[in-house]
């Protein structure tokens, strides 16, 4: 099975204390690793204004994940944001990783 590298980025309730945000950081890094994904990063950058209102919502926590995993991972990961109460937005990218190029030796 092919894996490519991923970025996910969600928005949690702002309303939500700092150990249930981390909780639910948790859950969805051990999610991705129960799911074969490796190479996982993590950045919690934290609250900010929303650029409309979601939900009722005009500010919410940012969470990015960064991760190498196989395609059968997103939609597992996906469809438990989908289903909680507390993830009011988000969003998968797959990202192009380009190949190192050999560099060519010049001939004199």
């Amino acid at each position: 099975m092919k894996e490519f590298v991923y970025e996910t980025m969600y928005i949690l309730r702002p309303d939500m204390g700092e150990e249930d945000v981390d909780q639910n950081i948790r859950l969805y890094e051990e999610m991705l690793k129960e799911a074969g994904a490796e190479e996982l990063e993590i950045q919690h950058r934290g609250k900010r204004r929303l650029a409309y209102m979601i939900s009722k919502y005009r500010e919410g926590i940012y969470i990015q994940m960064n991760y190498q995993a196989p395609g059968g991972a997103i939609a597992t990961l996906e469809r438990a944001m989908r289903l909680s109460e507390d993830v009011i937005r988000y969003l998968t990218v797959k990202q192009v990783v380009r190949a190192e190029e050999p560099e060519v030796a010049e001939a004199s």
